[in-house]
């Protein structure tokens, strides 16, 4: 179970690194003048929260990664995350139609975070 729960620190921190490149890959710099003053700040500001989100599931999944199995605390952790994934999951689902093969590649990353979790949590629950 500690395998799986590496993997999703090193799985988060990979989506730091798209996530910091969101500006340059969706070209954040010309696309987001045209919405207005307060959407491009939220979008900013949900990009770099979730940046934040993911260095934390990261930290503790690399620097804690007993204690997610072994204390109240950390199991419920497991949980979360693994909800937190699922329900990216869904999202996917719901606003991106699956219309695309990008779709389907990134539910099947988000539907692999929430195993990455999910198993564990489920194995000590």
């Amino acid at each position: 179970m500690e395998l799986l729960i590496k993997a999703g620190g090193y799985y988060n921190i990979g989506l730091v690194i798209f996530h910091l490149s969101f500006w340059r890959i969706f070209h954040w710099e010309q696309e987001l003048k045209q919405v207005s003053f307060l959407n491009s700040a939220v979008m900013k500001v949900l990009n770099i929260s979730l940046i934040f989100t993911f260095i934390l599931f990261s930290y503790i999944s690399l620097a804690h990664t007993s204690e997610l199995l072994t204390s109240s605390l950390g199991q419920s952790l497991l949980v979360l995350m693994a909800l937190f994934w699922l329900a990216r999951t869904i999202q996917q689902i719901v606003f991106f139609k699956l219309q695309h093969w990008a779709s389907w590649a990134f539910l099947l990353l988000f539907f692999s975070g929430a195993l990455l979790y999910g198993i564990p949590a489920y194995n000590v629950i």
